[in-house]
C-alpha cells in the first residue's frame, strides 16, 4: 500500500496535533520544560489569558502529558501545580527541535535568544535524527513512509 492510500487521520503526527497543536500549548509546555509549575507564573510569563491557560493545561492533563499535584504554601490554601508526565517529558525533542529550527531560520541577526547546554558537561543541546541501525541521517537523506500495524486504507 502507498502512502497516498492512507487514511490520514490515523496518522501519528495528526493524533499528535490534535493534543499539541492548539495556539498556545506549545509555549505553555515550553515553560514547563523550564521548571515553571504554577499558574500564576505561567499566565505572569506568557501574557495568556487565564481561562485559554486553564484549557490548554486541561486538554494536557486529559491527554496524560501533565498531571496535577496540590502544593501548599505556609498560610495559604492549597493550590495546584502542573508536572510533566513520563509522556510529556518524550515532547522535549520535539519542543527542542522546533528550538532549533527557529534558531537557524527565524532569529534576527543578533543570534538566537537562548542556547540549550547540558548541564553536566556544558555541551550545545540539539536533536539528531538516526536510524535503528544507528546511521545519522542528514536533511537530504530520503525517509521513505511505510504502512505500520495500525495504518488503515483510505476510504474512497
Amino acid at each position: 500500500m502507498h502512502f497516498r492510500e492512507l487514511e490520514s487521520g490515523v496518522c501519528s503526527i495528526a493524533r499528535t496535533m490534535s493534543v499539541i497543536g492548539q495556539p498556545w500549548t506549545i509555549l505553555v509546555l515550553r515553560d514547563l520544560f523550564n521548571g515553571m509549575r504554577r499558574f500564576d507564573d505561567l499566565v505572569d510569563h506568557l501574557g495568556i489569558a487565564r481561562n485559554v491557560l486553564t484549557r490548554r493545561l486541561a486538554a494536557l492533563v486529559d491527554a496524560g502529558i501533565v498531571e496535577k499535584r496540590s502544593y501548599r504554601e505556609p498560610g495559604q490554601r492549597a493550590r495546584q501545580e502542573y508536572r510533566l508526565t513520563p509522556a510529556g517529558w518524550d515532547l522535549r525533542p520535539v519542543l527542542v527541535a522546533l528550538m532549533d529550527y527557529g534558531d537557524t531560520h527565524l532569529a534576527g541577526p543578533e543570534g538566537a535568544p537562548v542556547r540549550l547546554t547540558h548541564a553536566d558537561c556544558g555541551g550545545a543541546v540539539r536533536v539528531a535524527l538516526t536510524c535503528e541501525n544507528g546511521h545519522a541521517l542528514e536533511p537530504e537523506d530520503r525517509l521513505r513512509p511505510r504502512p505500520g500495524p495500525g495504518a488503515q486504507a483510505k476510504s474512497a
